[in-house]
């Protein structure tokens, strides 16, 4: 559907946070994209250079203009996918993970030993990801090392700027005997195959697809593996991603087996590194906090699968307030929805529960935890900027030297939730309407690095 070959200019009102807590509303601004994809300029109104950039476009036959009540976002960023789970998405959840893993999810996992059926569910999946504006995705994939490039091969084919990691999982006595690497060695070999397959792929301009190691957590692991993936980690400068932390057992498990917390034992191994991402984080401590930040990773807050699998809030706010990058993650399918709108709605609601409290039995001032709550600014931030942001990707904002990755909101779809009153709603109300609101339908096209991916 088009690259960005020659360049082009984008005229209309884009929105965006440019930091934790700030956003910026252009309105009848002009977006330069290069002939790589990325912006080379971003003029305003007032300047002196916005009408030669509008007149020198049009006249190249360059110029895409938006019409009133269309509003261009940043492609939003998803740091924490299962993209095997997807054909059980909205499937028991009214189980324990233990019970939810065991009976569903490994087995469904053990069925991309089958090529075919990996290419069916892995091209769904990345088609309605891109529908629903995800420009970025961190995808665990299985132990399948195959399929594992077949997923890499289906989001470079499709534009979607994407993290792709076989994961590894070792340990018989926490691990299905059908579905698991045969040995540490196996699982770091298969590993190191799928970082080079991805890193030489025919047309991977720029690393738009990328390898990422991909431990599923420390109890499915044992030492050998844990520790031959750091080394791993060390030699290739590869992403890292695991899950940490994520309920009371698997905290404790660690605390059990280690001595040392989740964390600490990721670091230890020699995983916890820049732009390492670890998915929940629901009980890590102030400690951890502090170290995640001094290693400059990031974390995952996957808000609505917290709520089914790990019976706690994350405190975002107070590890946002430590410098900690965090970005969100939809957990498909341990979360029952594929768009990363409905994990902002869920992240503000979740830090007003933690905020205000739950418990009616509780007097006000003893049922919450004071300063949690977060607004749709943080929200926009951490699905956009802040995802990209533990990443270490230029994606996430309109500004010059960041890839142009977008998605373009209509306002006026017919038969949409999304309702703007012209003669009530400012932009900022518009914007803020757009977060709690806006559907897959909305959506009515998405750009990777300049080139339309998805158009309705």
């Amino acid at each position: 559907m088009g690259d960005a070959t020659t360049g082009f200019a984008l005229r209309g009102t884009f929105m965006h946070a440019t930091r934790r807590g700030e956003i910026e509303i252009m309105e009848d601004a002009v977006v330069s994209v290069d002939a790589q994809g990325s912006i080379g300029a971003v003029h305003h109104p007032a300047e002196a250079g916005h009408a030669t950039a509008v007149n020198d476009a049009r006249e190249r036959g360059a110029l895409h203009e938006f019409h009133e009540g269309q509003y261009v976002l940043p492609g939003l960023v998803d740091l924490h996918i299962h993209a095997p789970q997807w054909p059980q998405l909205g499937k028991a959840l009214h189980l324990s993970l233990h019970d939810w893993l065991l009976q569903y999810t490994f087995p469904l996992e053990a069925k991309f030993a089958e090529r075919a059926f990996a290419e069916r569910v892995y091209t769904s999946l990345v088609d309605t990801l891109l529908a629903n504006g995800t420009t970025t995705a961190v995808y665990f994939a299985t132990v399948h090392v195959e399929s594992t490039m077949r997923l890499a091969d289906i989001c470079l084919a499709k534009g979607q700027r994407a993290l792709v990691g076989k994961v590894a999982m070792d340990d018989a006595e926490q691990c299905p005997d059908g579905y698991r690497d045969a040995s540490a060695a196996a699982g770091i070999e298969g590993t190191r195959d799928l970082i080079a397959y991805v890193r030489a792929m025919p047309g991977n301009r720029g690393a738009l697809v990328r390898p990422v190691i991909t431990p599923r957590f420390i109890p499915s692991c044992t030492d050998h593996l844990l520790e031959g993936l750091g080394v791993l980690a060390e030699e290739t400068a590869c992403h890292v991603q695991t899950h940490c932390s994520e309920s009371d057992w698997e905290h404790a498990f660690v605390l059990d087996r280690l001595g040392r917390t989740d964390t600490r034992g990721i670091a230890d191994f020699g995983l916890l590194r820049p732009n390492t991402i670890l998915a929940h984080s629901n009980f890590i401590t102030d400690e951890d906090m502090e170290l995640i930040g001094q290693t400059r990773a990031g974390i995952a807050h996957c808000p609505l699968s917290n709520l089914y699998f790990s019976n706690a809030v994350f405190p975002l706010r107070s590890a946002l307030d430590k410098g900690i990058s965090i970005g969100l993650g939809t957990d498909i399918s341990g979360g029952a929805s594929p768009s990363i709108l409905d994990n902002c709605r869920h992240a503000i609601t979740a830090s007003r529960a933690l905020e205000d409290g739950v418990d009616p039995a509780l007097d006000a001032a003893r049922r919450g935890r004071p300063a949690s709550r977060i607004d749709f600014r943080t929200a926009l931030w951490l699905a956009t900027a802040g995802g990209a942001d533990a990443l270490g990707l230029p994606v996430g904002r309109f500004e010059p030297g960041c890839d142009f990755d977008a998605m373009l909101v209509d306002t006026r779809r017919a038969g949409s939730n999304l309702m703007v009153w012209e003669d009530a709603d400012c932009p900022e109300d518009i914007l803020q309407k757009i977060i709690y609101n806006a559907g897959r339908d909305d959506i009515r096209r998405v750009w990777v690095r300049g080139r339309v991916v998805n158009e309705k």
